[in-house]
């Protein structure tokens, strides 16, 4: 009886040299000699797989972030946190990456939100000279890796767009070791770096523009820490043309007076999913796994955080953040898309049910979970007790599935001594909607956006309040990291619209 499906392809050979082969193992030793191979020993350490036909993207990202030793600062599953290609959602819903692949800008996105350091070019924004220069740099190092998007006509196989990972290079050869994720198709083989410039000089449809490279490494510290940007929502697009593009019209186009026209004028015509875009990053464990008082590892990223949103509250554009949020304007029921509107139950439900999507791994249908019996109550941070952190506890319940999550909150300092002595503190420390979010987004908006303000003294003030100069190394770490992103999430919403 015959059997559906292929098992395997042959490596069309020329152009591509299979890697077990008697020439392709001579290249490779070669190239260990030259010192050329550096970067192939992680990443096959943490060689895998692709687990579907469209998700060479997914995991070729997965095995560098891996090889990087980035710590995805979430469970994959049982108490281990690693990457795998079902946690790269950040940018695009893992559905549609299942049905159509990913672009270039999009793996870009995905190794920003996952903490790395990322350059993307496009073949026409770069050369082939330069590309050779980085090929042959991250082969001489652990800490660089380079990860290609070309069409697999060009070396004669079936198929169309693709991404892996680069493991190494021959330069008497000038040729690159493509260690194809796909390997129940191809095995990992040796191209003419000219022909795989080639291959990535042609144009992605789903785009309109040119397939591309990109270099991927490890940041200094884990960006993100308190804040990072989603894209998961749809309204990402809309948000993103505000801040970039509406923002810069708005203040061109009426008079403002001083700093708290400013703000009322941004503040008034936000997007209604504004807080879909920026999140607070939260820890989250299961409840099984808990413990009065946390371990050496909780309580060392749960300071950081703190230390951040300290940082932000001890700003001067906090101050007049805070103040317009209290006008008698913006306080209006119509008006109010940043303030607090829910109870304290419906905030707790909220971060449990995000913490619970987390550890199920299905953060983009957080609408089919439902929270009971959540609550808000404070662990000791220290076996003293004089620090103390926020817990929001809850049962998430997906069909017949319980989930117990814990979600940890860090807390300012005033924060923390009203949890301690019972207050209510939650309107300022768990929800989204918060002044010290809003500061940390104007801080993040790149400095031309004030540049058009027309009234110098105006301009000045409310540079010298945005400014990234004065803040402290940590804050200003943690905001360029913002701008960074919104710059990111700009190029992929013009390249999303040029492709529609």
């Amino acid at each position: 009886m015959a059997v559906a499906g292929f098992y395997r392809r042959i490596l069309p050979s020329p152009p591509a040299i299979d890697f077990s082969s008697s020439e392709g193992k001579k290249l490779f030793l070669e190239a260990i000699h030259d010192g050329k191979m550096e970067g192939f020993f992680k990443l096959i350490s943490y060689f895998q797989t692709q687990s579907e036909p469209a998700y060479c993207g997914l995991a070729t990202l997965s095995m560098v972030l891996n090889a990087l030793a980035i710590d995805p600062g979430r469970k994959w599953k049982g108490p281990w946190r690693w990457f795998d290609e079902n946690m790269l959602d950040c940018c695009e819903p893992l559905e549609k990456v299942k049905e159509t692949g990913i672009s270039l800008r999009k793996v870009m996105c995905l190794a920003n939100c996952a903490g790395a350091k990322v350059e993307a070019f496009h073949a026409n924004q770069s050369s082939i000279d330069a590309f050779r220069n980085y090929v042959s740099s991250c082969s001489s190092s652990e800490d660089c890796h380079v990860i290609v998007s070309y069409h697999r006509g060009t070396f004669k196989q079936t198929g169309t767009g693709h991404f892996s990972p680069i493991g190494g290079y021959h330069v008497k050869k000038d040729m690159a070791l493509i260690l194809d994720t796909a390997r129940f198709k191809y095995p990992p083989h040796w191209v003419p770096l000219t022909l795989l410039w080639e291959a990535m000089s042609t144009v992605d449809e789903s785009t309109g523009k040119q397939r591309g490279f990109m270099l991927i490494s490890k940041n200094q510290r884990a960006p993100g820490l308190l804040y990072t940007l989603s894209c998961k929502h749809e309204s990402w697009i809309s948000t993103t043309k505000y801040l970039m593009d509406d923002v810069p019209a708005l203040l061109s186009s009426c008079s403002v007076k001083n700093v708290r026209d400013i703000l009322s004028t941004i503040f008034i015509s936000l997007p209604p999913d504004f807080s879909e875009l920026i999140k607070r990053v939260i820890e989250v464990r299961r409840q099984e796994d808990g413990a009065q008082v946390l371990n050496e590892e909780e309580k060392g990223r749960i300071n950081i955080k703190e230390a951040i949103l300290n940082q932000v509250k001890e700003t001067s554009l906090y101050t007049h953040v805070t103040d317009v949020l209290q006008s008698k304007e913006l306080s209006k029921p119509e008006k109010c898309k940043f303030c607090v509107r829910n109870t304290l139950p419906n905030i707790a439900a909220s971060v449990c049910c995000q913490g619970a999507g987390i550890l199920m791994g299905k953060s983009s249908y957080l609408e089919k979970l439902c929270c009971r019996d959540a609550s808000i109550r404070c662990y000791s941070a220290t076996t003293d007790g004089d620090e103390n952190i926020a817990v929001v506890s809850g049962t998430v319940v997906n069909g017949t599935t319980a989930q117990f999550v814990d979600a940890l909150v860090p807390l300012s300092q005033t924060e923390s001594s009203s949890c301690k002595n019972g207050s209510e503190w939650y309107s300022s420390g768990v929800h989204p909607h918060n002044p010290d979010v809003l500061t940390a987004l104007l801080l993040a908006l790149p400095p031309q956006t004030w540049s058009i303000i027309r009234d110098k003294k105006v301009l000045d003030d409310i540079s010298a309040l945005v400014s990234t100069e004065g803040l402290p190394l940590l804050l200003q770490e943690e905001i360029l990291h913002l701008r960074n992103q919104l710059v990111m999430l700009k190029k992929c919403k013009e390249e999303k619209i040029e492709a529609t």
